[in-house]
This record gives C-alpha cells, structure tokens and sequence, in this order.
C-alpha cells in the first residue's frame, strides 16, 4: 500500500495600508469616528482632532504626520488624503 503526501500551497495575502488618493471618494461612510481616528493612526497619523463627516460621506479633520500639521480626508473606502 502506497502512502501519498500532498502539499497545497495557499495563496499569501499581505495586510496593506489605505491607498492614499489625491482626493477621497464621496460615498455613504458607515464609519464610527473612533474607526476613522484608528484608521488614519494605523497609517501613521498623531493628535487626529476635529473629525467630521461631511456632507459626502468623508471624515475630515487635522493631524500631523512627521512632525507636520495636515488636514486629512478618510473616504467609506479607506482611502485617505491630506492636504
């Protein structure tokens, strides 16, 4: 009797940061303010303050990122812009 062994190999997936857009996308955004602090923190932001959600469905606020105050934009898709 012959004894076999199979070795599948499954695909890899990597965890990626938010594609950061020149300008985000309106949509409706079912993101809590505490999930778009904590999205924009993951992609490196400090002192996020002020978010608001406007009347596009995009968080905006103020941060800083390398020692540098921005304003920043999160779109219901996750992108994120500062300007």
């Amino acid at each position: 009797m012959a004894v076999g062994t199979q070795v599948t190999s499954l695909p890899a997936f990597a965890q990626t940061q938010p594609a950061q857009t020149a300008s985000p996308q309106p949509g409706a955004n079912s993101f809590t303010e505490g999930e778009a602090k904590s999205r924009l923190e993951k992609a490196g932001y400090s002192n996020v303050d002020g978010l608001k959600k406007d009347d596009q469905g995009i968080w905006r606020g103020t941060a800083s990122k390398n020692g540098k105050a921005v304003k920043v934009g999160l779109d219901y898709k996750g992108n994120i812009s500062e300007n």
